[in-house]
Order: structure tokens, then sequence, then C-alpha cells
């Protein structure tokens, strides 16, 4: 038989600076509990190395960019989640600079969807160049 490995997910964690920080905060910490949970291993930024281990500034996306490129052997997909809606360009910035070939799943709680009347998706994809399939 065949010697399978846990899948790998690297995960983004948006933040928005001037919504509330205890979003990206516990968005994070649920996310890598619920994949840990289906049994896969994670690639994140962790708390020391951006504020709460999320993705806001050019300099953390660069961090996270570098951090998914030192895994890319094990990475299977990105996860971007946007516990407080994220910002799309430190995202982007992450998803361009990180070079994977891998499918990209950007998730958000049903609330901030729909309250911020716009698709994160779509303007990621935007900022990106990235096409939604």
């Amino acid at each position: 038989m065949a010697n399978k490995r846990k899948m790998t997910m690297g995960v983004i964690v948006g933040n928005r600076g001037f919504f509330p920080h205890h979003l990206a905060k516990t968005g994070r910490e649920e996310m890598i509990q619920a994949l840990q949970q289906a049994g896969m291993d994670v690639v994140v930024l962790g708390p020391e190395q951006s504020k709460y281990g999320a993705v806001e500034t050019c300099d953390e996306a660069k961090r996270c960019a570098e951090l998914f490129k030192s895994k890319a052997d094990t990475i299977d997909g990105v996860i971007v989640t946007l516990p407080n809606f994220g910002d799309e360009r430190a995202i982007a910035d992450t998803l361009r600079l990180a070079r994977l070939d891998v499918p990209v799943l950007v998730q958000s709680p049903s609330a901030a969807i729909a309250s911020a009347g716009k698709c994160p998706l779509a303007t990621i994809c935007a900022n990106t160049g990235f096409r939604i399939h």
C-alpha cells in the first residue's frame, strides 16, 4: 500500500486595520482548529511573525509568501480566511509572491459577506489577475 501523507493547507488570515483585530485572532484560531480536526497540517504565520498571525501589510505579505515558498513542496492548497474582511492587496501580493501552483479557496463568514455588500473573492481576483473557475 502506498504511503499517504497528510494534506497540508497554507492559510492566509486577512486583517483590515479599522475592523476589530480580535476577529482576525479568533478567526485564525478557529480555522487552524478546523483544519487540524479534519486531519490536515497547516502552514500559517504565527502571532510572533505578524499581528495575530494575519496578513495586512506589504511586509507581512512578503513574510507569508516566504513561508509558503519554504514549504511549497508540501502545500496542497491555500485557504484565505477573511474574519474581518481583510486587506485584498496584501492577500493578492502574498499569493503572487509565493508563486504556488495550487488551488485557492477564499472563505469568509457569511455575515461578513452579507454586510459588506460585495464579494471578497471578486476583489481578490481583480487584484491578482486570477480567474474564477
